[in-house]
């Protein structure tokens, strides 16, 4: 024991970090975590790493992502509404991870604050760990992180991290991207995760602007900007088994989860060299809240579609013959779906018609 400690001088709690309140934390988390384990998982909550067995596979590949929620734990913190930020920090990384052809195994989680607040991490950790167990997944560990001084105090952050494994035959990495592919949208659940410095800065000018009713949306502000993140894993696992059977050419070729950048900005990013996608934004209704932002600060389109998602939470590159197949399987998983865009030779490049003059 220090000197200091023996004449009740200062503490790691005085500097602000309270150890034994981040203890009594974790441990009130602890069966929460526990009942995402699978038959997979090795050890149990709190060792310094987090242990999964590779399920028998003859080459088998791990594929991994990691993200943040971003400014949406703004909203989260106005509104007093935590669930949903741990959700999407699943749901954004298991996404990531499908979009590869992977079957996600585990999930871990950063969150961190200038002093996290025990209600609104138990919020948090209940998020991550109902979205684990609806998409099957284990939250086998993570890091909660105090750092006065370097945090705003009042705000946190929160990150996730997935792992998921594939045969290396079976990934899907866009390279197989032929002139003639059809590309499919998803259809979003508005914003997800991004874009929520722009929609902030219009819609929320003021705090009391997230309990305004919009009549456009038929919910307020705050429901608008805080809907989940979809998850598409679920549905593309499905897909992949179905339409990409082992020993056979897959059809589908090429996923792009739409995140910062837009339709155009994250589907370039499968494209093999000489293909270019022509995208008709026109094909699909736009949600009203992305009609409500570009109305609030009269946003160019080219603006709204290169931060937003704009009603097409991801982008998947089928075969034409498979497309009526691919469709179907979307909406026995509850998502639409809309042919929006068809693949050419070209320079490597996404090109949108958006309906601006």
């Amino acid at each position: 024991m220090s000197d200091a400690s023996r004449s009740g001088g200062a503490t790691y709690r005085d500097a602000g970090v309270d150890i034994d309140a981040k203890a009594r934390m974790l441990s009130r988390v602890g069966d929460r975590v526990r009942g995402t384990f699978t038959a997979h998982v090795l050890g149990d909550v709190g060792h310094f790493a987090g242990l999964v067995r590779v399920p028998g596979m003859r080459a088998a590949v791990l594929v991994s992502s990691i993200d943040g929620v971003g400014t949406k734990t703004k909203v989260a913190m106005i509104a007093g509404r935590h669930e949903v930020i741990g959700h999407d920090a699943v749901a954004h990384a298991l996404n990531d991870v499908a979009a590869q052809g992977a079957a996600p195994l585990f999930f871990l989680d950063y969150v961190g604050a200038a002093r996290l607040d025990a209600t609104i991490f138990e919020s948090l950790v209940t998020g991550m760990a109902d979205a684990c167990r609806a998409y099957g997944v284990a939250l086998i560990g993570g890091e909660t992180a105090e750092m006065p001084g370097l945090y705003v105090e009042g705000e946190y952050d929160a990150v996730g991290c997935a792992v998921g494994v594939v045969e290396r035959d079976r990934i899907v990495d866009g390279a197989a991207i032929e002139p003639g592919d059809v590309v499919v949208g998803l259809a979003s659940d508005g914003l997800h995760t991004n874009g929520y410095t722009l929609a902030r800065a219009l819609l929320l000018r003021d705090p009391a602007d997230a309990r305004r009713h919009e009549p456009m949306l038929g919910e307020t502000r705050a429901d608008a900007l805080l809907r989940p993140h979809r998850c598409y894993a679920p549905l593309l696992l499905d897909a992949f088994a179905r339409l990409n059977p082992a020993g056979e050419e897959p059809v589908v070729v090429g996923a792009a989860h739409v995140t910062g950048g837009g339709i155009a900005g994250n589907l370039v990013r499968v494209l093999p060299a000489n293909r270019r996608a022509e995208i008709d934004a026109t094909a699909w209704e736009v949600p009203a809240v992305f009609d409500l932002i570009r109305r609030e600060g009269g946003v160019a389109d080219e603006e709204m579609f290169r931060t937003f998602n704009m009603g097409v939470g991801m982008c998947i590159v089928v075969r034409a013959n498979a497309v009526d197949r691919f469709t179907a399987i979307a909406r026995e998983n509850g998502v639409a779906a809309w042919t929006i865009g068809r693949v050419v030779a070209g320079d490597r490049a996404v090109t949108l018609r958006t309906g601006d003059p």
